[in-house]
């Protein structure tokens, strides 16, 4: 149960990001108002899943998951530059949260 709550939260925290990339500055009330409900939300699904999860393991994923779903995001909706030093960092997150989870105790 607490992996699902993981990747609820991690999904949910790329949700904000987007949310704040269009609130402009949180000049736009809407974008704005769902950044922080989204903030929230993320926090309050990674606090359930730390009832299941070791911390440092979880908070290192949950972070993991934001990162990369938000740089991917970047580059299919808002145009930016994919290059192979990017493409290879995100595959270095990525191998280290499986690590962390092929590790946990």
């Amino acid at each position: 149960m607490g992996w699902i709550f993981l990747l609820a939260a991690g999904l949910v925290e790329i949700a904000m990001a987007a949310a704040l990339k269009q609130s402009e500055d949180w000049t736009r009330l809407v974008p704005s108002v769902l950044g922080v409900l989204t903030a929230l939300i993320s926090i309050f699904l990674l606090a359930k899943a730390l009832r299941y999860l070791p911390l440092g393991p979880a908070y290192a994923i949950w972070t993991g998951i934001g990162s990369v779903g938000v740089v991917l995001m970047g580059v299919l909706w808002f145009g930016e530059a994919l290059s192979a030093a990017r493409l290879g960092c995100i595959v270095l997150v990525i191998a280290g949260s499986v690590g962390l989870r092929l590790t946990e105790a």
